[in-house]
């Protein structure tokens, strides 16, 4: 009996192990890739008062009426648009 429970506890930690190892090998690009805009919900307008401007995930652009991005959803952001990753800056 003792035999076959060291036998289980290797094998289920062998098991782990190697369960483990795949998510070691992800790149740091991949936990950094962005969102598409339809799956943010992404609008070219603000939702109420809320609007990327006023978001912290908002990067401006050159000058304050022009398109930036974010640092979650992919692509040209208006910064009087509005998505689901919008948080307000403190």
């Amino acid at each position: 009996m003792e035999n076959s429970r060291r036998s289980f506890l290797k094998t289920a930690t062998l098991l782990a192990g190697v369960a483990a190892v795949p998510v070691s090998f992800i790149s740091r690009e991949a936990y950094a890739a962005k969102v598409a805009k339809a799956a943010m919900q992404y609008q070219d307008s603000p939702k109420g008062t809320a609007s990327c401007s006023s978001c912290i995930q908002f990067i401006p652009g050159k000058s304050a009426k022009a398109d930036g991005s974010c640092k979650v959803v992919d692509g040209s952001i208006s910064p009087k648009g509005w998505c689901l990753a919008y948080s307000a800056k403190s």
